[in-house]
């Protein structure tokens, strides 16, 4: 259950290496949560990022495999995680692959198992998320989508489908979950400095996992359902959004 101050005490990272996940759960610790549990595909790779969220205040820190590109193990998942846990208040979907836009444009197999991942891979493991939530009646979901799927733009058009179709769902199920209890925050980062991106030239309003970490607990405390990092974006996004198709299809991005 959430603490007397309204901040969740157990957390759920799916995507349990990723910077971006790493960095949330540290910034959550430090503000009490106590329990975090890591999904991640290797456990055994896992333990400098348990040793960073426990050294943010962290008691009970476990890396369990989950695997996003399996979900015919996503119900089982969930289940143990919840029976081994009690109730989780937030839990964060963090995983994605960006894949090499020329590969994707050219290759199913390459193009599938970027949708496969950031798309279907996030649908299957949020829906048995979502009843274990509805059951213990509170909870958070928090989805990390991207600014790519506002509008998506031609330099790597099946990254950015994938993330609409997941900002689509997500927004979706946050109005079906409307006086359940359960809320849903969806997360739109722009260009963040990581592992994934290493080696691409950093766009305008580029961004931190540390930066989108404390975007995200400014939106939890706002009660917030989406959230741009930087803010900025959502203006940038706004006029790209609105612009014409013709003039949209000129531009070099």
């Amino acid at each position: 259950m959430r603490d007397a101050l309204g901040l969740p005490q157990s957390v759920l990272v799916l995507g349990g290496t990723s910077e971006i996940g790493v960095a949330t759960a540290v910034a959550l610790a430090s503000r009490r949560a106590r329990t975090v549990v890591l999904g991640v595909r290797d456990p055994s790779r896992a333990e400098a990022a348990a040793g960073a969220i426990r050294a943010a205040g962290a008691t009970t820190v476990e890396a369990v495999p989950f695997d996003a590109d399996d979900p015919d193990s996503h119900e089982c998942f969930v289940e143990e995680v919840f029976a081994r846990h009690g109730d989780i208040d937030l839990v964060l979907i963090a995983f994605g692959v960006l894949g090499d836009s020329d590969r994707s444009a050219a290759e199913g197999a390459a193009a599938a198992g970027v949708v496969r991942t950031n798309f279907l891979g996030a649908v299957s493991a949020t829906v048995p998320v979502v009843r274990r939530l509805r059951d213990q009646g509170h909870g958070t979901i928090v989805v990390l989508s991207s600014v790519a799927g506002e509008r998506v733009r031609k330099s790597n058009f099946v990254y950015g489908s994938s993330k609409a179709g997941l900002d689509g769902f997500a927004q979706g199920l946050g109005d079906s979950l409307r006086g359940t209890g359960v809320d849903v925050m969806v997360v739109r980062p722009g260009f963040v400095k990581t592992k994934m991106t290493a080696g691409l030239d950093p766009a305008p309003l580029s961004t931190t996992a540390e930066d989108v970490a404390g975007a995200i607990l400014g939106g939890l405390a706002r009660g917030a359902h989406t959230v741009w990092v930087p803010r900025a974006l959502r203006h940038v996004m706004s006029a790209l959004r609105h612009l014409p198709r013709p003039v949209f299809r000129r531009l070099d991005i």
